[in-house]
């Protein structure tokens, strides 16, 4: 029998069931080798303390601090009606600040006696607000004596490594398991070339994982991070690689329009000359369609950049030649938007087979989950006979029932939500591999661009159509200028009486079933942060005060198609005036009157997502206004990321701020598949260079051995990033 490679083997075996289960369902580690690539999220030195004054809300966090003073209060609650609920608070502080652990009940004891004035020790627990100020809720702590053995044995060395960590499972112990399990290092694989390796002057794997979690000095940790870095950069590369290389190697139906076909036609129709951008992009898809294998470029416009048609120019291009398109939207509000406003923009040549109908005309279908039996029968019927030129709809076109007469185009909207899988799934059913383009306005940094979108050439939109208007931006802080709110309002009223809409954006739907679970409060709970506001009350609250008289209506995603589309052209055609919504507007909702968005509890939306929201006003030639408004204090890091918001509407510069602030291991997040991120060390904005070179050397080792055949090591690590699915993809092209 074959004994299992040692960093294949279980945790269960080696740190026993009860340490095993946590970690894999908290952190999802499974195996020895998993445990070594967990990484410290930063080290500490003994004599140095974490800065209090920079915590982070809502993450857990480890600090080490002293304690300054602990106090214990009685207090009468419904538990304890007597004045018999105990609460302890312990103020601890490291010299840049100071943080309050509280402790209620029985757990009061042990802290109690262990907690003395003086006492240093690590915490760990999740940041929350509670009168304004930071504390800890029940923290976990571990005393740091300097004198017990043990202690001095698992903390040896200056520098303390934190490592990222979960309620369940403080740091220490997770050091405490990768002391037991660092002895296998030794057996890593490594997976870079050793001409590569040495060429870079970079240390081997087995000495970059003791030196990330044993590290001595500084410069052990520079070593194995650079090392690190070039690992995760260097294999994800390749993968990318392959998967271009297998494109480049399937076959494709060349698609060139006819000189006076149907494109022609819609070009002479348009009312208004393409800018200069949709022009040169164009060019770049029609050289691409006319290849004989599948084009594969991403779209990257900034929102209202006219990215919509540079790709029903396409489409049309692969009508003229004789195929069919079909273009693929997130959401069922979306793709009806986008059926409409092509059909619009096309008029009589959407009238294929009609009465009426121009000579080149074709027939535009939709095609979404919620449609009646008989039109979705109907358009089923003209895909499968070639009768419907181009098809817009949800994920409903990847149903295994949805056949193509010839399909030559797949467009994707919004690309980040959709998978690698289902852009797969919707090219299978071409007669050969259809030629795919992805269109986004989350404008991406170039280096996410070549990590999350590697297999996909790139094309950018930036320059906005004449005519359109500028947004001012204000963050509105709720709780430390109630008066900015009803201001807020009176804004609102003001663009109504002018003849204008406005949105107001909410977090929340409002008709969740409360959970029986989450209704018995503890006083800990009572020190967390309210729940977010809801679409729901917040219309009831407005139509009663601030906006009565206004005409108000709701729009969610929990609302019935029909419900949703009779809101939405209501609102288009003017007759509403407020529309008070979730994110289902973010994307591509066109209504040019809306000028206002007041957005509610701004800090519970990101950054890139904020600026989606802020790009549905100010479409017309009216200048827009957005209002973010926040109860959030004004040094935390919220406040910050409004402020960034507020001040540009750069969509590029708002997207590397938004990196920075997110942890890196959600940009591949679910853009590609699974939820496993291969991003532990490698931070997409500042290893810029390292990725780029990283991308070219990539390209040569596959160039030279697509198979990986002489590259036994790298072939592992690439089974190892690439879960079976992603494999599955890669062969597939």
């Amino acid at each position: 029998m074959d004994l299992v490679p040692a960093l294949e083997e279980p945790l269960k075996k080696v740190l026993g069931p009860a340490t095993a289960k946590v970690m894999a369902e908290h952190l999802g580690l499974h195996t020895v080798g998993d445990l070594l690539h967990h990484y410290p999220r930063r080290y500490e030195e003994r004599g140095q303390l974490t800065h209090l004054a920079d915590l982070p809300m809502d993450e857990h966090v480890t600090v080490v601090a002293q304690v300054a003073d602990a106090r214990l209060h009685t207090f009468a609650s419904a538990k304890a009606p007597r004045g018999k609920g105990q609460r302890l608070e312990v103020t601890i502080t490291d010299g840049s600040g100071r943080l309050q652990l509280v402790f209620f009940g029985n757990g009061v004891h042990k802290p109690h006696k262990e907690l003395l004035p003086g006492t240093r020790a690590m915490f760990a627990g999740k940041v929350s607000v509670f009168n304004r100020r930071l504390q800890l809720a029940h923290p976990a702590y571990e005393l740091l004596h300097g004198d017990s053995d043990e202690t001095v044995e698992t903390w040896a060395g200056t520098l303390i490594p934190i490592y990222p960590a979960t309620a369940k499972l403080e740091s220490w112990k997770i050091g405490k398991a990768v002391q037991t399990v660092l002895p296998s290092a030794q057996e890593a694989l490594d997976p870079l070339p050793p001409g590569l390796r040495e060429g870079r002057g970079l240390v081997t794997l087995p000495e970059a994982l003791l030196k990330i979690h044993r590290p001595h000095t500084k410069a052990d940790i520079a070593d194995a991070r650079s090392r690190l870095k070039w690992d995760e950069a260097f294999v994800l590369q390749v993968a990318l690689a392959r998967r271009r290389y297998a494109d480049t190697q399937l076959p494709a139906v060349p698609r060139r329009p006819k000189p006076d076909g149907i494109l022609t036609a819609f070009d002479d129709r348009l009312p208004f000359t393409l800018t200069e951008g949709q022009q040169k992009v164009s060019e770049e898809i029609f050289d691409d369609l006319a290849t004989e294998h599948p084009m594969h470029r991403l779209l990257q416009g900034e929102v209202g950049s006219g990215k919509t048609l540079v790709a029903l120019r396409a489409m049309l291009a692969v009508v003229d030649a004789g195929g069919q398109a079909a273009m693929l939207a997130p959401t069922e509000v979306l793709a009806q938007q986008h059926h409409r406003s092509v059909v619009e923009m096309m008029g009589e040549l959407a009238e294929g087979g009609m009465l009426g109908g121009a000579e080149h005309a074709t027939k535009i279908v939709l095609l979404t989950g919620s449609m009646g039996a008989a039109a979705r029968r109907q358009a089923l019927l003209d895909l499968v006979t070639g009768e419907a030129g181009i098809v817009i709809g949800t994920h409903a076109l990847i149903e295994d029932k949805v056949q193509f007469h010839d399909l030559g185009l797949v467009v994707v909207d919004e690309q980040h939500r959709f998978g690698v899988e289902q852009r797969d799934a919707l090219r299978g059913k071409g007669k050969q591999p259809p030629h795919l383009l992805v269109m986004t306005a989350t404008p991406i940094p170039r280096t996410v661009a070549m990590t999350v979108f590697g297999d996909l050439e790139t094309s950018v939109l930036d320059q906005l159509p004449a005519g359109r208007s500028p947004i001012a931006t204000h963050v509105v802080p709720a709780a430390d200028k109630p008066h900015f709110l009803a201001r807020a309002w009176e804004r609102v009223r003001e663009e109504v009486e002018n003849g204008h809409q406005a949105y107001v954006v909410c977090p929340r739907i409002g008709d969740e079933e409360d959970d029986p679970k989450k209704a018995k409060k503890s006083p800990e709970d009572e020190a967390e942060k309210r729940p977010p506001l809801a679409v729901l009350d917040v219309a009831d609250q407005l139509a009663k005060g601030p906006l009565q008289g206004l005409g108000v209506e709701v729009l969610h995603g929990r609302m019935h198609p029909d419900d949703k589309d009779a809101v939405m052209r209501r609102f288009a055609a003017g007759e509403t005036d407020v529309l008070v919504a979730t994110t289902v507007i973010e994307v591509g909702v066109n209504v040019p009157n809306a000028t206002a968005m007041v957005i509610m509890d701004g800090d519970r939306f990101g950054v890139s997502q904020l600026h989606q929201l802020r790009g549905r006003v100010g479409r017309g030639s009216a200048p827009g206004l957005c209002l973010l408004v926040t109860e959030m204090p004004e040094a935390s890091a919220a406040r910050q990321r409004l402020n960034a918001v507020a001040s540009t509407l750069d969509g590029f510069e708002l997207s590397r701020i938004d990196l920075e602030q997110r942890r890196e291991g959600d940009v591949l997040g679910q853009a590609q598949s699974g939820a496993r991120t291969s991003l532990r060390v490698l931070a997409v904005i500042e290893d810029e260079e390292v990725i780029a070179e990283a991308r070219e050397e990539a390209a040569e080792v596959v160039a030279a051995d697509p198979d990986l055949a002489n590259l036994p090591a790298l072939r592992t690590a690439l089974d190892a990033l690439v879960d079976e699915e992603r494999e599955q993809y890669l062969e597939k092209g």
